[in-house]
């Protein structure tokens, strides 16, 4: 049974959470063993770095040592928990990927995206999601539905401007990788979400039968 890759991706507030468990429990009910992560995170080392990268601090965090940081935080979730998991035929669901750094330090901060590219290469060459999910809302919805859950960590207190840019970035990105992105209306009720989350599992549930 083919393993797949599957990657989440949304701003602030899009339901991700809901519907990986959603997703979870869809293949659990396929007998497909899944592995459910995070980024920035995955492992005890990687979970640390998070700690950093979203914690408020009164020192200005520089936006390439964020980057950085990000990318360190992946290649010890790639090499410890993701390469390992999908060799032994597990599915593997990741809340945000590259992707998301390409939407937050590159579109939302304006950090070259050539060397971003360079990062993604030798951090985790040619391991890529089979398919991303992009749960797409309006940033006026998504933040207020954000401020219901919690408080905000350092990155969801940036500016609307800021996610405007993070969202364009990622329907930038869904545009020009049309076979891989999915998108999701993040607006529309859970029911209709599922259902749209059941339409693009099929190809990959067939594909793993073969």
């Amino acid at each position: 049974m083919a393993a797949s890759f599957i990657s989440i991706e949304g701003g602030e507030g899009v339901g991700k959470s809901t519907s990986i468990e959603y997703i979870r429990q869809k293949l659990e009910t396929c007998s497909i063993e899944c592995l459910v992560t995070r980024e920035p995170g995955g492992t005890p080392m990687a979970e640390d770095i998070r700690q950093l990268l979203l914690q408020h601090r009164d020192e200005v965090v520089d936006p390439y040592t964020e980057l950085l940081l990000m990318f360190a935080s992946r290649r010890q979730h790639v090499q410890n928990v993701i390469r390992p998991a999908l060799a032994a035929g597990k599915w593997v669901i990741c809340d945000r990927f590259t992707d998301a750094s390409f939407a937050y330090q590159g579109f939302g901060r304006g950090l070259d995206k050539g060397f971003i590219s360079s990062l993604k290469h030798y951090v985790h060459g040619d391991l890529n999601p089979n398919m991303t999910v992009l749960f797409d809302l309006d940033i006026t919805i998504g933040m207020a539905r954000a401020g219901k859950r919690a408080n905000f960590d350092r990155i969801e207190t940036e500016t609307m401007s800021f996610f405007e840019r993070v969202r364009q970035g990622y329907l930038t990105q869904a545009e020009e990788e049309p076979e891989r992105y999915r998108i999701v209306d993040a607006s529309q009720p859970i029911a209709d979400v599922e259902h749209q989350l059941d339409h693009f599992l099929a190809p990959l549930l067939v594909a793993s039968g073969d």
